[in-house]
Formats: C-alpha cells, structure tokens, sequence
C-alpha cells in the first residue's frame, strides 16, 4: 500500500510515517525541514520517498507529485497533515502576515496538494484522501481563531470534495484529537504533557485510518481515544 503524508518531518506526521513504514506500507511524505528530510532518507531508503517542500509552492507541490505518482503510482491513501498554529493571541493581536502564512498552509496548501494528486487518483477510481482537521474545527476556544478558522474551513473543504468524488473513493476530516507535540505545547505550555506522545498516538491513529473507505465519505470523523488505565 502506498500512503502518501504532508508535514511528515515531525509530529504527527512523522510517528505515522514511522508507524506505516513499520508495518510494510511504502511512504512518500514531504516537509519543509532539509535537515529531517535527509534523516528520512537515511533511515528509510527506496521505495519510501521524502522530499523537502513548502506545500505553499503550487509549481514544486505539482512536480512533487508527478514524481511520486511516476513511481509509485496514484496513492491508496492521501494524508494532508502539514499545518501551521497561531501564536495564541486575540485575534485582533495576531499580525496580519502570521494570519496569512497559516491560511496559506493550512488551507491553500491543502488544495495545493489535492489539486496535483486527484486527477490520477479519480482517473484510477479508487483512493482515501484524509484531511487532517481538529477538535478547533468543530469547536473554537479563544486566542485560536485564525488555527479556528483554518480547521473549520478544512471540513467545508472536504464535505464539498467528497460529493465531487466518482464512487469507490473517499474524502473524510480527520480529528486527530489532543496530542502532546510542538503545536500543543505552543497553546498548552506545560499542560501538554499530560496529554499522550505522538508516537502513543500513531500506534491507534495508523491503523484507525487504514480502515476509512468509502463507507466514510464525507463523514467528520475522530481518532477513537485511548481507552483509560
């Protein structure tokens, strides 16, 4: 199976890939650290693939893509999980370049994504496309409002996408849940620590979204959560 993972240098994004990799699925993924990108590399060689790249970048997402897809194919599973949080503020407070730089990677790099990768994908019919989203998607709490706002823009995006899909593919809004890393600690402080690691996370996470298929289209849908001690 091939899964292909944006934002995949840390995070999230790197405890799936770890987990997938782990488990015999072949990873494609990109991130805009070089430095993790190489480290990536180092560990995971062929067939798995990682690139450096800003999903900001319309020209070099659409190589990125043209690349993978060359060699492996249109991907089963499709995972937009790079993202950006807001320095927590009044929203009035926060700059207008910071607002600006997280709608651009959280939304537009989103649709930068999807937009060079489901033409292969809808002409093979087939393929998982898992927006990641966010309890702030579905909820707001102060001091997040554009991060807020980007999320709930995130399931707009992909209900509309999953009633444009032909049958057979999936698009679903992912809630990972609250999960200790660098973006939660950003808002949490210290309190993010009681919170589990992303690699705790990935071991319920990974296999959770290998079970989304069509039957989830358009559903808004959450990581189960741990079950209690």
């Amino acid at each position: 199976m091939h899964i292909v993972i944006t934002g995949v240098t840390r995070g999230l994004g790197r405890a799936l890939a770890d987990w997938y990799i782990a488990h015999g699925q072949t990873v494609s993924g990109c991130g805009r650290s070089g430095m993790e990108i190489f480290e990536l590399r180092s560990q995971y060689p062929e067939p798995n693939s990682f690139d450096a790249l800003d999903v900001t970048e319309v020209v070099k997402v659409e190589m990125w893509a043209e690349r993978i897809i060359g060699a492996q194919g249109a991907p089963d599973f499709l995972i937009n999980n790079a993202a950006l949080m807001n320095h927590p503020a009044p929203l009035w407070k926060v700059p207008a370049a910071e607002f600006s730089k997280l709608i651009d990677v959280n939304i537009k790099g989103v649709a930068n994504v999807l937009r060079a990768f489901l033409p292969t994908m809808v002409g093979a019919g087939r393929g998982v496309i898992v927006n990641l989203s966010s309890g702030w998607g579905r909820s707001t709490s102060p001091e997040v409002a554009p991060y807020c706002a980007s999320k709930y823009a995130i399931e707009g995006l992909t209900k509309a996408l999953a009633q444009e899909l032909p049958k057979g593919m999936a698009a679903v809004p992912l809630n990972p849940g609250i999960i200790n890393t660098a973006m939660l600690q950003l808002c949490f402080g210290g309190n993010a620590a009681g919170h589990p690691s992303a690699e705790a996370w990935a071991r319920r996470a990974a296999p959770f979204i290998l079970q989304l298929g069509p039957k989830d289209n358009g559903q808004s849908v959450s990581v189960p959560k741990a079950p209690p001690d």
